[in-house]
């Protein structure tokens, strides 16, 4: 015969008991919350962001010595609105250009200018107009990546994609570039005054200050 009573009994002592391990679970999710609760509290992380921030600037120049050239065959220094764009642009944000010059489309010529510019004691910075395309007498690239220590391909790719929202797929067309030769760095831009005044504007004046910083380091 069933013993019903001690049956039901039994059910309701079960009932009544908690699982083991729905109590172990109960228990890791306290524990759980109570680890996410100091591991996303405050616990000074807005005071190592900061404190992080301010030593990856630490070695940011604020005023540096900027060397403009501009490369072409069919222009002149009263005739230059590319350089105008970018001299006016650095001077704004309160660099000194202190060195202003205009070479023809000449392999030899554009090295022999940018090794004179990088090792002088004033120039930080260099920044180029000119010859990045795709004709037979555009040297510019060529003849400055053989003077880089240290080539920093994403001023390209930035540069490439500002230029796509104004000029759309014929950027394609353009090989700007930048580097570091000898602690100095060397802004390549196209010769067109648009091109020029955007390199200038959204990526020169926001990061050479940093980089010029960087690359001297240790000099």
């Amino acid at each position: 015969m069933v013993d019903f009573q001690s049956r039901d009994t039994r059910r309701g002592r079960d009932e009544d008991e908690q699982d083991p391990a729905e109590s172990s679970e109960s228990g890791r999710d306290d524990g759980v919350d109570a680890r996410d609760d100091d591991r996303h509290g405050d616990g000074g992380h807005g005071d190592d962001a900061d404190s992080a921030d301010h030593d990856h600037h630490a070695h940011d120049v604020d005023s540096l010595g900027v060397a403009v050239v501009t490369v072409s065959s069919s222009r002149s220094l009263s005739d230059d609105p590319a350089g105008d764009a970018i001299v006016g642009t650095l001077e704004d944000a309160g660099h000194k250009v202190v060195s202003r010059d205009l070479i023809g489309d000449s392999y030899d010529g554009v090295q022999g200018s940018l090794d004179g510019l990088v090792n002088r004691k004033d120039v930080d910075v260099v920044v180029t107009t000119g010859g990045t395309g795709v004709t037979p007498d555009d040297v510019t690239i060529e003849a400055a990546r053989q003077l880089f220590d240290k080539e920093l391909p994403g001023f390209g790719e930035l540069f490439r994609s500002l230029s796509f929202e104004d000029i759309g797929t014929k950027i394609v067309g353009t090989r700007a570039t930048a580097g570091v030769a000898d602690g100095v760095v060397v802004f390549c831009l196209p010769g067109s005054e648009n091109a020029a005044k955007l390199g200038a504007e959204r990526i020169i004046v926001e990061e050479a200050g940093h980089l010029a910083g960087l690359a001297s380091r240790g000099e």
